[in-house]
């Protein structure tokens, strides 16, 4: 249900999702890539209790599907009410937060129907390319939506185990992920003359020369 409210308020339809960090930057969701060490994935917070935060782990994230799904397991986390739920309950939540806003029960219809006793990976794969949700994520949505069984969940899964699927996809997701935005308003506010060309190039962590030869 959370999913769909955003997946309406933002215009998005049930169409698949472009590009998820400028999809959250276009609606006032600060999206930040950092390298750091392998202890998290993504963490949020809110800024002064008004500027939704997100805070993206490259050095882990390789893929780009995992990053979209992260972005979007973060964004749960600053918008779901589970206050009461323990941390296992809580991530559970986010998950399936995520899985919905990638592949919503009205794509989950028109691609998989409404049940299956049988599905191939390589078509959990065509739905990856087009979606940017992994297999393994999808596997878990359609268990969700009533689409396969458990039993059937635990065949697929054991199968990507077993050809060690889990770690690198036999289907690799090609999509444009990353955003623009901090350096769209950088270059804006350089022409206004907003600031100087020194803090632009201190702002995008490059030396004077560096940055003005990128100008240039």
């Amino acid at each position: 249900k959370a999913a769909k409210i955003v997946r309406k308020e933002w215009n998005l339809g049930t169409d698949p999702i472009y590009n998820t960090m400028e999809l959250l930057e276009d609606n006032h969701i600060k999206v930040i890539p950092v390298e750091s060490e392998d202890s998290f994935d993504g963490m949020q917070t809110w800024v002064n209790h008004s500027i939704p935060v997100i805070v993206i782990n490259t050095s882990k994230l390789k893929v780009n599907e995992r990053i979209r799904f992260t972005v979007l397991h973060e964004l749960g986390h600053l918008l779901l009410p589970m206050d009461g739920l323990n941390e296992k309950a809580k991530e559970k939540y986010c998950n399936q937060f995520a899985a919905a806003m990638l592949f919503p029960r009205e794509a989950a219809d028109m691609e998989l129907g409404r049940k299956r006793n049988k599905m191939f990976i390589q078509e959990f794969g065509e739905l990856k390319k087009q979606y940017g949700i992994s297999i393994q994520a999808l596997i878990y949505r359609a268990n969700d939506l009533g689409i396969i069984s458990n039993s059937y969940v635990k065949q697929l899964i054991f199968l990507m185990e077993s050809n060690n699927w889990k770690i690198v996809e036999p289907v690799e997701y090609i999509g444009d992920e990353g955003s623009n935005r901090f350096k769209q308003l950088l270059f804006r506010a350089l022409a206004e003359e907003q600031i100087s060309m020194s803090k632009a190039a201190v702002l995008y962590n490059q030396t004077l020369n560096e940055f003005r030869k990128q100008i240039m």
